[in-house]
């Protein structure tokens, strides 16, 4: 259940009242509001604990969650408007006994407030009672959904599946570590998400007869989500045959003492089907605690998290989804019963709809094999095959698939509660996003789902830390597919959702009524639906449709207004006109493309307006893919005070300037303001931004005009940096952002009042411990070396670091920090050769050399250097004649790529003696090197070894 909305309210009344005097005139009512939040959250977790499933209980949760988020609203607008302008001194006091009365109107307003939502509490609780929520465990629905899914599922290992395809290099792999006795790997572990076939890969091992014929007691035990050790190890014991009358009567020490003795005297093969955490796995370990055994245990699971635990020696299977030509063998198999008799003939427009459905399984055996069962039911009506077709998702969301949609709801029910509105957030995402992590955690901390008791933990991790804790949690449990990972940190840095577990995260998100997904065909039901929280646009609608006074969260994934609704403020007729007689008329044609205009900006303008107007509650904006936004930026922005997540990247306004009233919006944690302007290059920032004092994460335009000149020294919490420069911003500001993790510089930068004589002398200039990336770009002019050198002195923990500007000398080895994992030159036109500085960094495992970062002729990787170099890429090197490896370089190299390095004449000998080499790619580089480089060339015997040699465009 979703706590974070009750915590969130919570948090938000204790930073009002660590300031006693500010709570003066509603001191009685906020006390009351969060004692009954409190009871709220209690019976949250009760309910929760008790896995109670009945549709009172799901409707008070959502109850709960709007009582919440109104009690959050108003505490909030009582903290900016009323508790905020108490602070400060005699001036503060003169300026507000001027506004004496309208303070006391609000201070009344939001005092009626409060009463009205703990009244409203306090009818919650008694229709609560008078359901008698306390027996529905017993009497109402069942115990739980999950419960009854999970029995419904239980597998048996004497029933094998008839329809199997694609495993046989799995088991293959899984039977050659479980035979060997030689090594130290005592548990093997199958890991994947529901429907992928974990059970029946396992099932097939069991029965293989190399398995059967090396191990003398092969046991089959179905863990499940409610694991009882008594009864696993009394099942164990039963099917070893040793189970006996006194057994059932002595304590479970003993009985682990058993197991554990046999274990170590027999060479066993014990199967834990269905292991859904660590702590039933640690409730379990204390009977294979043998440390000189034969024994070996395989168990399956969705989080591969218990590997590690289990064993450090443990073996981690993933197992993936079907690739198409598999997941087509398994249709045909189940659709076409017939297609194994001889002669058979698959019809070819049942093959073209059979092909297009198999495609929406998205590789999940379980979604394939039911979606065939329905069409084999069918067969052999072309029609009734039409109509599955047609409305596939349908189909995979009725009661026949409803073993399907189990199976992948269990993965939701054994969330914890601080995961399920993280899960349930992914539902704002379209179909095949692949989503990015940054964002996605700046959108659950602006939406306060990473709640302050985790964030003020033990541990003193930040928001940020924590959330991205919950999205490895989520991977770990395979409900989210990871796309990319960082170079440097391996950090997940973009996922995506497998199709069907999406659904799943859709259904509950709607049963929640979490949020709202709309486009223009269901955009005018939002005019009937008076509370909606979150509204994620996936297509343009007008959000004149949205009534909703409340809304905390809009998320736009369309154009702000597509082409094709300009093209509807213009008759098709006057277009034609246009377009045909454009010479003949041109004053005419003048007028009516003014007249156009003038109707599109009126438009453009009554979306802010009224977005501004009606939205004063909303947290997180967010424009996905920018688009023409209007003359300006409205100043009305400044109305929503409540604002943590302002996203305008790409939105293209007439107007270069920014509006002052930016300044108003002192909740902002997150502000992206990477706009574009039809008239100016370059954007002009008021200098408000120093009143953001939550600000985390802040995106300058990549080019502030002259007139911009930002303070920024009072954004202490500042994490993230983009499009800094010292043009538009001044450099003693950066240190006063003690948690700075990656900083940008985009344009000059210059250290004022710089002792060139004494580096030393200088003060640091980042004094952030957590800084771990940064980035310097300049394409027109060059940094000095001393300062860029004296920068990096101060950057001694970063691990990514971006040069992409002039700086002629690379500087020395010891102001480079030693923990660089990841490192890009470019356009930097070092005359000496960098290989000799850059082979000293112990950890290096990524170097890019692009656009002319070294202009000499020679370049040198002696032995010993670049120990962790894992991938090295050389482009644009245009003056590059020769490069020489000797012997002992980059013993770690995986993938070489080397492109539009003209004067190169051959690749280096040394290359013959890096056995880790996997991929070799040359792209646009002469014929003739790429002759040398093919088989039988004069080069091919130094990459021979290489599985992977692309050659791609050397035609000249």
């Amino acid at each position: 259940m979703d706590f974070s909305a009750v915590s969130s309210a919570l948090k938000a009344i204790g930073e009002l009242t660590r300031e006693v005097t500010s709570l003066w005139g509603v001191d009685e009512q906020v006390e009351g509001l969060a004692s009954e939040l409190r009871w709220m959250q209690s019976f949250l977790k009760v309910a929760d604990a008790r896995k109670v499933d009945h549709e009172v209980i799901r409707t008070s949760v959502v109850e709960i969650r709007e009582l919440a988020y109104d009690a959050e609203d108003v505490i909030e607008m009582f903290a900016l408007k009323v508790a905020s302008k108490r602070k400060g001194g005699f001036s503060n006091c003169i300026k507000r006994s001027a506004c004496f009365l309208k303070e006391g109107c609000l201070l009344h307003q939001i005092k009626s407030e409060i009463e009205k939502i703990t009244a409203r509490i306090k009818e919650l609780a008694r229709q609560l009672q008078m359901y008698d929520v306390s027996k529905f465990e017993v009497d109402g629905e069942g115990p739980s959904s999950s419960t009854v899914r999970l029995e419904a599922r239980r597998p048996y290992p004497h029933v094998m599946d008839d329809n199997i395809v694609g495993l046989d290099n799995d088991v293959k792999k899984l039977v050659t570590v479980l035979l060997n006795e030689q090594s130290e790997c005592r548990v093997v572990s199958i890991c994947g998400m529901g429907g992928l076939g974990k059970t029946t890969l396992a099932k097939k091992i069991y029965h293989h007869s190399q398995v059967v014929g090396h191990f003398k007691h092969l046991v089959w035990i179905y863990v499940s989500q409610h694991c009882q050790k008594r009864k696993v190890w009394e099942d164990i014991l039963s099917e070893l045959l040793i189970l006996s009358e006194e057994d059932r009567k002595v304590n479970v020490e003993k009985l682990a003492k058993k197991l554990s003795s046999f274990f170590e005297e027999n060479k066993c093969l014990v199967i834990l089907d269905d292991v859904w955490n660590i702590e039933a796995w640690d409730s379990l370990k204390p009977a294979f605690s043998a440390r000189e055994t034969k024994s070996k245990i395989l168990l399956t699971s969705r989080n591969k998290e218990i590997v590690a635990d289990a064993d450090k020696n443990g073996f981690l299977y993933e197992l993936q989804e079907l690739d198409y030509n598999q997941s087509w063998k398994l249709f045909q198999k189940i659709a076409f019963p017939q297609s194994n008799s001889p002669g058979y003939k698959i019809d070819a427009k049942m093959k073209e709809l059979g092909e297009d459905i198999v495609k929406h399984c998205a590789g999940l055996p379980l979604a394939i094999i039911i979606l065939g069962g329905i069409l084999a039911t069918k067969y052999p009506s072309l029609t009734e095959w039409l109509k599955v077709s047609a409305n596939v998702k349908s189909y995979l969301n009725n009661n026949k698939c409803e073993v399907l949609r189990d199976v992948l709801a269990l993965s939701y029910d054994d969330l914890p509660p601080y995961l399920r509105p993280c899960f349930l957030y992914l539902s704002h995402f379209p179909e095949d996003y692949e989503i990015p992590v940054d964002r996605l955690i700046q959108l659950w901390v602006a939406e306060g789902i990473v709640s302050s008791k985790q964030e003020e933990g033990d541990e003193g991790q930040i928001a940020e830390d924590v959330a991205e804790g919950y999205l490895l949690e989520l991977a770990e449990r395979c409900m989210i597919q990871v796309r990319e990972r960082d170079i440097a940190t391996l950090k997940i840095r973009s996922f995506q959702m497998h199709d069907l577990m999406r659904d799943v995260c859709l259904s509950k998100a709607k049963q929640e009524k979490f949020l709202y997904i709309a486009d223009q065909s269901n955009a005018c039901q939002l005019s009937t639906i008076g509370r909606v929280r979150r509204v994620s646009a996936h297509k343009f609608f007008w959000i004149q449709c949205i009534k909703s006074p409340r809304l905390r969260s809009l998320l736009f994934f369309d154009e702000f207004l597509p082409r094709e609704e300009m093209d509807k403020f213009l008759p098709l007729t006057i277009q034609s006109y246009i377009k045909n007689q454009y010479e003949l008329h041109i004053p005419l044609i003048c007028f009516l493309a003014l007249f156009a205009w003038t109707v599109l900006a009126t438009k453009l303008r009554g979306i802010w307006k009224y977005m501004f107007n009606n939205f004063n509650f909303l947290r997180v904006l967010d424009y996905e893919r920018g688009g023409a936004a209007g003359c300006k930026l409205p100043n009305y922005i400044g109305k929503l005070i409540h604002l943590r997540f302002l996203r305008l990247r790409g939105l293209d306004f007439k107007s270069s300037k920014l509006p002052s009233s930016l300044g108003n919006l002192r909740c902002l944690q997150s502000l992206d303001l990477r706009i574009e302007s039809e008239c100016s290059n370059s954007i002009h920032v008021p200098n408000v931004l120093w009143r953001m004092q939550q600000l985390r994460h802040l995106y300058l335009p990549e080019e502030c005009n002259r007139k911009t000149k930002l303070k920024l020294g009072t954004l202490r919490n500042l994490q993230t940096l983009v499009n800094f420069n010292t043009k538009n911003c001044h450099v003693n500001d950066l240190i006063n952002m003690t948690n700075i993790r990656e900083l940008e510089i985009r344009g000059p930068f210059n250290i004022e009042d710089f002792n060139t004589k004494e580096l030393d002398k200088n003060p640091p200039i980042i004094q952030s411990k957590y800084l771990y990336s940064l980035s310097i770009i300049n394409e027109e002019g060059r940094i000095d070396p001393s300062h860029l050198a004296h920068l990096l002195l101060s950057c001694e923990n970063i691990s990514k670091l971006r040069l992409d500007v002039e700086i002629r000398r690379l500087p020395e080895y010891h102001y480079l920090s030693s923990n660089l994992a990841y490192m890009k030159l470019r356009r930097c036109k070092l005359g000496e050769d960098p290989m000799p500085t850059l082979a000293k960094l112990p950890y290096l495992s990524m170097l890019e050399l692009h656009e002319e970062a070294f202009i000499g002729k020679e370049m040198f990787c002696c032995g010993q250097a670049f120990a962790k170099l894992e991938s090295l890429s050389l482009k644009e090197l245009n003056f590059l004649e020769e490069w020489k490896v000797s012997e002992g370089a980059m013993p770690c190299l995986r993938r070489l790529e080397i492109q539009k390095c003209r004067q190169l004449k051959k690749l280096p000998d040394g290359l013959r003696f890096i056995a880790t080499l996997q991929e070799l790619k040359i792209e646009s580089m002469p014929k003739t090197f790429k002759d040398k480089v093919e088989e039988g060339g004069e080069d091919f015997c130094k990459v021979r070894h290489v599985p992977s040699i692309i050659l791609q465009d050397c035609f000249w």
